[in-house]
């Protein structure tokens, strides 16, 4: 049985939401698993205000940092005792491999254990002195703060805007993607059991026009931090203006892979398929893009093909599986129609490019691992987020031509270069437009090290030791040393 609940977390209270009954499908059977009310705009309210007595109330903000500290890390080790839990439970909301959602929950439990860290050796600023005066510069929580986190990988997304903002000394009000609820409220319940102040979380799921809109506009949000499309971005980022609110922005993605005919090819051709094809190519980093210097083209595309079609397509909860469901049929299908349309305009398509035919599969949102060729870098395909296992490969000349590729989009999200000339690596990695830039890897993170969009992917900077400053304000103090009056009046 699912682990789930029928009810909301608002302002430390477990409630049965107002909103419209949201249904959990499984991806991998098409059967809905678990249903719960949502919430709706006056419950955002409520959650707002409790979040702000709970700041008042609870002293949370003035805790010294190591007191913060410990019930962050009593959280995070709370996440990892429940990893399997989590992991169950996130397979089925969203189609992902067990494998994944495993290691998501222990990176969860791990940013949590992290910004415990940061917070307790956090340091303030006593900057030079440049009169009669002591100069600091401090920083104060905002709050309250909106956390909107993205279906794809809800634990992990969870934990690198809580878990900071928390330690900043706010309270947080989250809103889970209706898709995919379940892990958010279990974290909630996680983070209940672990001691956190009541008040001083709330989770909220439901539609983003009613829940996300009213928890951008409510004059009690001291910000905003999303991950998910350009679109709603660009809207949440027009109401933060109206507001003068500061907001984070973690956005869409069309980054670049890039094979040297220099490279290691069965390394390149490994990280190629781990870029694209894990999580089913839901993912706002996914190397979609594959530039494969001319020399070396049709040998790699051709081991590329024979790789990809030998991938294992089933559920998530099959051990052997490499590409797991799609959430939802309806995204499978936007995705099928993308390369649809991606073949009437030119596009060849070298292997997938369909449904399984296994019937034991016909009833899930599955969709073939996709290579396609034969189309410009200024084709549609190649220009527009897919969100799903299709990748698309581009020949390039040198390292001048590839640069040009991979910048000509409107995203600036990841890039992956594959060589072994480090010389060139370094060159094309400082080229290239992309917040992140793996060489000879691909799809790796660390908590420690921030990220960051350019571009269409996005405004402002998550995780490291900064993502804890980026949910407070700062404020500088002045403190006089002379003990005389200032000498303007003529005292």
């Amino acid at each position: 049985m699912p682990d789930t609940t029928d009810e909301i977390f608002v302002a430390g209270r477990w409630v049965r939401g107002s909103g419209k009954v949201i249904e959990s499908v499984d991806p991998a059977t098409g059967r809905v698993f678990a249903r719960l009310h949502g919430a709706v705009a006056h419950d955002v309210d409520l959650a707002v205000d409790g979040g702000l007595r709970a700041v008042a109330s609870s002293g949370w903000a003035q805790l010294l940092p190591h007191e913060r500290a410990a019930v962050l890390y009593r959280i995070g080790t709370a996440i990892e005792a429940n990893a399997d839990r989590i992991a169950a439970l996130q397979t089925v909301d969203t189609g992902k491999t067990l494998a994944e959602t495993g290691a998501l929950a222990r990176s969860a439990a791990g940013t949590f254990r992290f910004m415990a860290s940061a917070l307790e050796t956090m340091e303030e600023a006593i900057t030079p002195r440049r009169g009669p005066f002591l100069t600091f510069a401090t920083h104060e929580p905002m709050g309250v703060v909106g956390a909107i986190t993205p279906w794809n990988s809800p634990i992990a997304s969870d934990a690198q805007k809580i878990a900071p903002a928390l330690a900043a000394g706010n309270a947080v009000v989250a809103k889970p993607p209706v898709w995919a609820p379940w892990v958010t409220l279990l974290l909630a319940r996680l983070a209940e059991e672990a001691g956190l102040p009541p008040g001083l979380l709330s989770v909220l799921p439901g539609p983003g026009r009613t829940v996300g809109d009213a928890l951008a506009r409510h004059p009690g949000i001291g910000k905003i931090s999303f991950t998910g499309g350009t679109g709603t971005g660009r809207a949440l980022a027009h109401i933060a203006a109206e507001k003068l609110m500061p907001i984070t922005l973690e956005l869409g993605g069309k980054s670049p892979t890039i094979v040297f005919a220099d490279a290691d090819l069965e390394q390149a051709l490994a990280g190629v398929l781990y870029g694209i094809f894990s999580s089913s190519g839901q993912s706002c980093i996914a190397g979609s893009r594959v530039f494969v210097q001319r020399a070396v083209y049709n040998e790699f595309v051709d081991r590329l093909v024979a790789a990809t079609t030998a991938l294992r397509v089933g559920p998530g909860t099959d051990p052997r599986t490499q590409v797991a469901p799609m959430v939802t049929r309806e995204h499978r299908d936007g995705v099928a129609a993308m390369v649809d349309d991606a073949v009437r305009a030119g596009a060849t398509v070298l292997c997938g490019g369909a449904a399984p035919a296994d019937p034991a599969l016909a009833e899930g949102a599955y969709y073939l691992p996709t290579v396609l060729t034969g189309v410009p870098n200024s084709a549609t395909i190649c220009q527009e987020e897919i969100f799903g296992p299709v990748a698309v490969v581009l020949p390039f000349e040198d390292e001048a031509d590839v640069v040009a590729q991979a910048d000509d989009t409107v995203f600036g999200l990841a890039c992956g270069i594959w060589t072994s000339d480090y010389r060139r690596a370094w060159r094309t990695a400082r080229a290239v437009q992309a917040g992140t830039v793996w060489i000879n890897t691909y799809k790796q993170f660390s908590i420690s090290t921030p990220f960051s969009g350019l571009k269409d992917s996005g405004i402002g900077t998550e995780k490291g030791r900064d993502g804890i400053r980026s949910y407070m304000n700062q404020k500088s103090i002045y403190l006089d040393v002379s003990g005389q009056p200032l000498p303007w009046a003529g005292l």
